[in-house]
């Protein structure tokens, strides 16, 4: 089992490592990456616990995209996996930014740079609703989810309440409604 995890955590690596050179676009984007390759192609994980691993990933202090590579690793491959998946998606976009870094002046100012900038922007934007869609339909199960879901909404748009505490609140909803729901049926 363990020479299985290994031999997994190395196919994570490799994949993340594609995924964090050519991914543009943030944390979404990527999302949109693991949910083709491990939940549509390999069927490693389902879009439920994709969907898991994203909203604790954007819940805890870090970047999303890390914590959720790290949470998807550790149940793909255990702490080999999480290892992987987090060095995978850092490695790359660490090494592309130290070059970025040593060639900003002479490229910030490059007319060609700048187009290409925004149709990689506009290209992005499909994949991310796309992955968004999918995420959705697996997360609004009945109208008290899609409840919970405007209401979350609300509160980060219009309140402008702290993620963390809308998460808490909608865990908190959730919990409320399966007791209210587990004991209506006990009755």
């Amino acid at each position: 089992m363990k020479k299985q995890n290994l031999r997994r955590a190395l196919s994570i690596f490799l994949t993340f490592l594609k995924f964090g050179c050519f991914t543009f676009g943030g944390g979404w984007n990527i999302v949109a990456q693991i949910q083709k390759e491990y939940v549509e192609k390999k069927k490693w994980i389902t879009d439920e616990e994709l969907l898991d691993f994203t909203s604790v990933g954007r819940s805890v202090p870090g970047i999303m995209v890390g914590n959720a590579s790290v949470l998807f690793g550790y149940q793909a491959a255990g702490f080999h996996g999480a290892l992987a998946a987090l060095l995978g998606i850092v490695i790359p976009p660490v090494l592309i930014m130290l070059g970025v870094v040593f060639i900003y002046d002479l490229v910030r100012d490059n007319l060609y740079v700048a187009r290409a900038m925004v149709g990689v922007r506009a290209a992005v934007v499909p994949i991310i609703f796309s992955a968004m869609m999918k995420l959705f339909k697996s997360g609004i199960k009945d109208l008290f989810c899609g409840l919970i879901a405007v209401g979350a909404f609300c509160l980060c748009v219009f309140v402008k309440m702290s993620n963390v505490l809308v998460v808490l609140l909608g865990a908190l909803a959730g919990l409320v409604w399966q007791e209210v729901r587990a004991r209506r049926d006990l009755s």
